[in-house]
This record gives structure tokens, sequence and C-alpha cells, in this order.
């Protein structure tokens, strides 16, 4: 009577360990890149690159537009709570929030960056570098909260999520003539790797170990992309998909070279393209109704600023669209994403 009782809480306590070493084998989430992944550090700058307004936010807890590009949650929140930690990872900018709250998961992001420096000018909003220089601060904060072991321990246990570079194609170099007099596209995704790894080697350099590393999305699909396509309206693009497609592949090179270069790296790298294509490409599958238009407005060509409480048409459940606005996933498209991806994260770093 006495083992039957005994062995099921033995079992029990094994799997609490299993489970606690686990959640500490990833004690935070620091986050760096574009309106991908930015919690609300724009709200706090002058740009137009912000949605700290309703219908943004929604349907995050509360219902509150938090500067998110969504209607409410981003992976990276999704990723914190499948591994343990917090529901959302607030922004470093936020004065909500202290470094009590950072210490298990802190955003640098800011939407309309990309690894072009030029592209950050466009918008006025902070360069990769500038989030670079946010994580030496947040350093300082950390080992004057923690203790220098210990903040050292979460720095170099931490996860990294990396997530930019759309919008310096579809911001920078399709939109304004500068970097198109100096790089054709080929030459365009090398300059761009170069900083790509000109940024992972420095954080390296700070103390990050364990990186996830996002690709390009098929920007083609986009719904803003797709109003914006002469040849074959409401359809795929499929020469910026290209650029996409050959971008990854790139980028998948990079990942494989910076982990013999840089001892003790571990990079994931995230395929979002193929994550998302099969959210366009079969929507009812995953309960989607609409994959070529968003929530917001006509769904066509409305994000940011277009996208407000005053705009006709928005959807009444976001849940039934593949994208919040037309330039973003809804929030249950990004569950699905974050969903998929949390097991190779888990095999990856835990």
């Amino acid at each position: 009577m006495a083992s039957s009782i005994i062995i099921p809480w033995i079992f029990y306590i094994q799997i609490l360990t299993i489970s606690s070493k686990a959640i500490d084998a990833v004690p935070a989430i620091i986050v760096f890149g574009d309106s991908s992944i930015d919690t609300g550090n724009n709200n706090y700058l002058p740009t137009f690159a912000k949605c700290n307004f309703e219908p943004y936010g929604r349907d995050f807890p509360g219902g509150t537009p938090t500067g998110r590009f969504c209607n409410g949650r981003l992976p990276p929140d999704f990723v914190s709570e499948g591994l343990g930690l917090k529901p959302i990872v607030p922004a470093y900018l936020d004065p909500t929030f202290n470094i009590s709250d950072f210490a298990t998961g802190v955003c640098f992001g800011s939407s309309g960056t990309g690894y072009d420096n030029s592209t950050a000018a466009i918008l006025k909003v902070f360069t990769l570098w500038k989030e670079v220089e946010f994580f030496k601060d947040y350093q300082t904060k950390l080992r004057a909260y923690l203790g220098d072991e210990k903040a050292n321990e979460v720095i170099s246990e931490a996860l990294y999520i990396i997530s930019v570079g759309t919008n310096d194609f579809l911001i920078n170099y399709y939109n304004f003539p500068q970097r198109r007099t100096q790089f054709t596209i080929p030459k365009y995704e090398d300059f761009l790797i170069g900083n790509a790894e000109d940024f992972i080697r420095k954080i390296y350099s700070l103390g990050a170990r364990k990186l996830s590393l996002t690709g390009l999305p098929p920007m083609g699909c986009l719904p803003l992309q797709r109003t914006l396509n002469r040849k074959n309206p409401h359809s795929c693009s499929e020469e910026r998909n290209k650029v996409a497609f050959e971008f990854n592949e790139k980028l998948k090179a990079s990942v494989v070279k910076l982990m013999i270069e840089l001892p003790g790296l571990k990079v994931l790298y995230v395929d979002v393209y193929e994550l998302l294509s099969r959210l366009i490409t079969r929507p009812s599958r995953y309960g989607f109704e609409v994959a070529e238009a968003a929530c917001c407005g006509t769904g066509l060509f409305e994000t940011g600023v277009l996208c407000n409480r005053f705009t006709p048409h928005t959807c009444l459940d976001a849940d039934k669209y593949v994208f919040w606005d037309a330039f973003h996933p809804s929030e249950r498209a990004n569950k699905i994403m974050s969903d998929e991806l949390l097991p190779s994260l888990k095999l990856a770093f835990l």
C-alpha cells in the first residue's frame, strides 16, 4: 500500500525537477528587432511608426493598445510564456516597468528599423546598434539589481530573439533611390548579411550565447504587397518572395559560419517564411477564413496610423484572419507560429 503511494510521488517530484531545470535553462527572453517583435518602445519616439491607439491591442489583456503592431500579443510574448516565464515581454522604454520586470524578459526592438541604419532613419526610429546600447545599459542595471554573478548567468543563459530585415526591402530599398543606386538586390542582400553578422558578433561579445534568429517572411504575400502588385493584382508578388527566399538562404549559411567562428554560440534559424506560408496557402486547415486581406479596414493597405478607431469596415473577429493589418499577422497567427516553434527552441536550448 505504502509503495503504491510513494512511487507516483517520486515520479511527480522528478517531473517537477526536470521542469524546474528546463525553466532555469532560459532565465530570460531578450529581444531585438523591428515591429514583428516591438512590444512598445516606439511609443516613446517622435515617429509615425507607432500604434498606441485603438483598434490595436483590442484583444490584448485589458483591451489595451500597447504599441504592439497586432490586435494582441506578439511571438516573444508567446515564447516567453511557453518557456515558463511571464506571458508578456515588456518594452525597455516603458516607464511602468523596471529592472525587476526586465530581469526575466525585455524588448529593445523598434518598429521600422532594419539591419541597414538608413532604414531606421526613414521613420526616425532606433537603429539596431542603438538597441545594442540599450542592452549595455540593461546589463549595468541588471548587475546592480542581481549582483555580478547572477546577472552574468542570466545574460549568458537567456534566449535572444532577433527578428528584423523586412523593412530594409519593403520600406527602404523598393521605395527610395539611395540603396538602389548603390546595390543590386544580391549585393544589398550581402550588405545586410554583413551587418547581421556584425550585430551577432557584438551581442556575443556582450555575453549572448543562445540566439533565435528569424528570417524574412514571404513578404510578397503581405496584404499591402498584394495591393501594390500591378502585374497580378491581389496576388502574391513572386519577385518579392524570391528576394526573401534568397536572403534567407544566405542568412542560414551565415548562421553556420558564425557558430563555427564563435565558441559556445548556439543559433536556431527560424524559418518564418515556411511557417507563415502554411497559414497563407492553407488557411482553412488552421481555422482561418481570410488570408489575402487583413482585419483592419479594407485589409488592403491599412497599417499604423491608417489603422485607427475611425477606420471603417474593420472585422469583428480577428481570429478569422491571418493578418491583423496589411503588414502584420494577427495574434492568433502569432500564437500558431510560436507554438510550432517552441519544440525546436526547447530542443536547441533546454
